[in-house]
């Protein structure tokens, strides 16, 4: 079953803001720990995010938000990928799909021309998700999450 077709993505507004903290830290304390820069974006996505020019998105379904992503700007021509998360009882089901196709949509868009993400070879779904839409791996540097060993990069054409 998908329910892809019946999932709308949506922007941030400040009554949704929980939901990015909450979504991403059922899967981080699942697979990893929460680090301390995870707390601080988390924990204030409006002033870490969005005020710095990035945008965060969720997965409606059932007026339920099943998920969220953030694109994080690193500069005016390249964002980051991160904090995306599907609430863990419909993963596999094309949410991460969608949520991808409408994060390169808004890269397009707002003619940004880079997408980096940070994330771990143990997450096998995500992973796939990423090279399936183009992402290849580049040059980690270090420092920048505990649990990220591999970085991937997507040009926007």
């Amino acid at each position: 079953m998908s329910l892809e077709n019946t999932v709308e993505i949506i922007p941030f507004s400040t009554d949704l803001k929980e939901h990015i903290k909450t979504l991403n830290l059922e899967w981080l304390k699942k697979y990893f720990k929460v680090e301390p820069k995870d707390k601080i974006v988390l924990s204030n996505p409006q002033g870490e995010i969005i005020d710095k020019g990035g945008m965060i998105f969720y997965a409606k379904y059932n007026n339920q938000i099943i998920g969220a992503v953030s694109l994080i700007k690193i500069d005016d021509v390249t964002f980051e990928l991160s904090k995306m998360a599907v609430t863990d009882t419909i993963q596999g089901l094309g949410i991460g799909k969608k949520i991808m196709e409408h994060c390169l949509t808004v890269a397009k868009e707002e003619g940004i021309q880079k997408l980096i993400l940070y994330s771990n070879r143990s997450l096998m779904p995500a992973i796939h998700l990423y090279k399936k839409y183009g992402f290849t791996e580049i040059a980690l540097e270090n420092g920048v999450y505990e649990r990220a060993d591999i970085k991937m990069e997507r040009i926007i054409r």
